[in-house]
C-alpha cells in the first residue's frame, strides 16, 4: 500500500510505516500534477501539511485514495466533510505540536517585552556607532512574571500556553465558547506537578484585564480581534497570533500600534499568507515568524509517529 507524503514526513513516521509494510513516497508533486500522480501510482493515503490542498476535485479524481492525513491541527486546506462523504478517512495530529506552538508564543512574548525583535534589526546597523542611544531606547522593558495573560481559545494549544504561563508565575484567564473549565497540570522535571482549576470568563473581561492576549482558535469567517476588541484592551497591552491568519484584523492592529494603544504584536500567521503585507513586515513593533509554530524537530517526530499509528490502525 502506497502513501504519498507530499509535504514531507519525519523519518520516525517513515520508519514506523515501512515496518508495517507500507511504501512511503516523499516526492514533492506539483499541484497541477497531483491528481494524475495519485491515480497513476495507486496512492492509498495522501499526507499533507499546510502547503498541499486536498479539495473536492482531487478527491473525485483519485478513486484509490482511502485516507487524507494532515500533519498538524488545522484542516482548512482539506474538504473534510466531502472526503468523509466519499468514504475517505481524514485524520490530523491535534496533540503533537501543542508544546512547540506554545513555546513560540513565549519566544514572541519574551522578545516583545525586551524589544529583541527591534534590537536585532538595529544593532547590526547602528550597534557600533549608536550603542548608548540604543541602550537607552531598549532600557524600558518589563517582566512577564506577575502579569496576566488572556488566552482566546482554550483547546490543546491554548492549554499548553497556560501551562507555560503558570510556570512563569503569570495569572491566566481565558475565553472559549466550548470549554467552560479545565484542569491545568503543570509538570516539573523531578516528577512533581501542580494543578490549577480555571474557568472560562466572558470575552470583554479577558480583553480588559489582560496584559497580553494570545489567540488560539481555528480559521474563522470573521475577525476575532478587530478595532472594537483592540479598543477594549488595556493601554500598552500586547497581542500574539500563532493560530490562523485572518482571525486578527491587521489593519486595525496597525492602527492600534500606531496610536500606542497596543505596545507590540507577535505574528506567526498572516491574512495574506504566503505574501504578508509590507506594512506588517516592516513595522518596528511587530515580531515576525513565517508560520513555524509546529516546526520543531520534536514536534515533527511526534507528528510523523502519530500519523503512522493512525494509518496503521485504519488501513491495515
Amino acid at each position: 500500500m502506497k502513501i504519498l507524503a507530499n509535504d514531507g514526513i519525519a523519518q520516525s513516521g517513515i520508519d514506523k510505516l515501512q515496518s508495517e509494510g507500507f511504501e512511503v513516497i516523499t516526492t514533492k508533486v506539483a499541484k497541477e500534477q497531483l491528481e494524475n500522480f495519485i491515480s497513476t501510482n495507486e496512492i492509498s493515503a495522501l499526507l499533507v501539511r499546510s502547503a498541499t490542498e486536498a479539495r473536492k476535485a482531487l478527491i473525485d479524481s483519485c478513486p484509490t485514495l482511502k485516507l487524507i492525513g494532515r500533519g498538524g491541527v488545522g484542516m482548512d486546506n482539506i474538504d473534510v466533510d466531502y472526503a468523509k462523504s466519499k468514504g475517505v478517512y481524514v485524520i490530523n495530529t491535534p496533540a503533537a505540536s501543542s508544546e512547540s506552538v506554545a513555546e513560540l508564543v513565549f519566544a514572541h512574548l519574551f522578545g516583545g517585552v525586551r524589544f529583541l525583535h527591534d534590537s536585532n534589526r538595529n544593532m547590526p546597523l547602528d550597534g557600533d556607532s549608536k550603542f548608548k542611544q540604543l541602550k537607552k531606547s531598549y532600557a524600558g522593558g518589563i517582566e512577564l512574571r506577575g502579569k496576566t495573560i488572556g488566552i482566546i481559545g482554550f483547546g490543546r494549544i491554548g492549554q499548553a500556553v497556560a501551562k507555560m504561563a503558570l510556570g512563569l508565575g503569570m495569572k491566566v484567564i481565558f475565553n472559549d465558547q466550548l470549554v467552560s473549565n479545565a484542569t491545568i497540570d503543570v509538570p516539573f522535571y523531578d516528577g512533581q506537578s501542580v494543578k490549577f482549576e480555571l474557568e472560562s470568563i466572558d470575552m470583554e473581561s479577558v480583553l480588559k484585564e489582560s496584559d497580553f492576549i494570545s489567540v488560539h482558535v481555528p480559521a474563522q469567517k470573521s475577525y476575532v480581534l478587530g478595532k472594537k476588541e483592540f479598543e477594549m484592551m488595556k493601554p500598552g497591552a500586547a497581542v500574539i497570533n500563532a493560530s490562523r491568519g485572518g482571525v486578527l484584523d491587521e489593519v486595525a492592529l496597525i492602527d492600534a500600534l500606531e496610536s500606542e494603544k497596543i505596545a507590540f504584536a507577535g505574528l506567526d500567521v498572516f491574512e495574506s499568507e504566503p505574501k504578508p503585507e509590507i506594512r506588517i513586515l516592516m513595522h518596528p513593533k511587530i515580531s515576525l515568524t513565517p508560520h513555524i509554530g509546529a516546526a520543531t524537530k520534536e514536534a515533527q517526530d511526534r507528528i510523523g509517529l502519530e500519523l503512522a499509528e493512525q494509518i496503521i490502525k485504519l488501513l491495515k
